[in-house]
């Protein structure tokens, strides 16, 4: 396995990320992971790996670039509750900052780079996004529908909203297949909101499933914080390994 921390040029500045390769000379179909609020950290690294491990090359930007370098928030505040809502205080602002303009612009110089790598096969690659990641890796796709072949996302938010630019409301671009496993009782995704995502993607044509982890809290997947769930993370690499050899299958 390689893993290699790198800069990424950005009409912005440069992007901070973690490039994972196999070991050998590949092509190695690739996949960019859109990170959650918390940032990158040992945890990205290791699912990143993960994915690697299956013959991937994956490329992990710091999203929040213009505002912070990591480390975004303490080991306290990803496993005491009361610190955690402190933490996504001080990081909304940098969040906010991510307009769709920004995340397409993002997007292509993630791309460009990964593409430039030694041993990366040529061609669209699959997003996953997780948290915050999840809704920008959908507005990724949206944006760049011809270099993003396919995406998932999980216990994503904020993608339905009132504002003019939801993420929902663009869908109709998509060309792909889309994943998501949304979180249960997730305040940033009502179950409301979610039967509006879906009706959007029927409406527009999209290739799509949707389902709700059962029981499952915000951030199910995170193993570093307190809303980690075991059952979930591994329904989580299930769904997204098959969408990953049904649509990017490894030489």
């Amino acid at each position: 396995m390689q893993m290699t921390a790198v800069q990424i040029p950005t009409a912005d500045g440069a992007a901070d990320a973690y490039l994972v390769k196999p070991d050998g000379d590949g092509p190695f179909p690739g996949v960019l992971m859109f990170m959650d609020a918390f940032g990158l950290r040992p945890r990205l690294q290791e699912m990143a790996e993960r994915i690697a491990e299956r013959g991937y090359a994956v490329l992990v930007p710091n999203l929040l670039y213009r505002s912070a370098r990591p480390p975004l928030v303490s080991a306290e505040e990803l496993t005491d509750p009361e610190k955690r809502g402190a933490a996504f205080g001080r990081l909304m602002p940098m969040m906010h900052l991510l307009t769709p303009a920004r995340v397409g612009a993002d997007t292509d110089a993630y791309l460009d780079f990964l593409a430039a790598q030694p041993g990366v096969a040529a061609g669209p690659v699959v997003a996953v996004g997780y948290c915050m990641g999840g809704r920008n890796a959908l507005r990724a796709m949206e944006q760049r529908p011809d270099r993003i072949k396919a995406m998932a996302g999980y216990h994503a938010g904020g993608i339905v909203t009132d504002e003019p630019d939801s993420a929902h409301l663009a869908v109709g671009s998509i060309t792909g297949e889309v994943y998501f496993g949304f979180a249960d009782h997730d305040r940033s995704m009502s179950a409301e909101q979610i039967k509006i995502f879906e009706a959007a993607l029927a409406d527009a044509g999209v290739t799509y499933t949707s389902e709700v982890y059962e029981g499952a809290p915000h951030g199910f997947t995170m193993s570093d914080t307190a809303m980690y769930d075991a059952a979930a993370e591994q329904r989580h690499w299930t769904t997204l390994f098959a969408l990953l050899d049904r649509v990017s299958p490894v030489s």
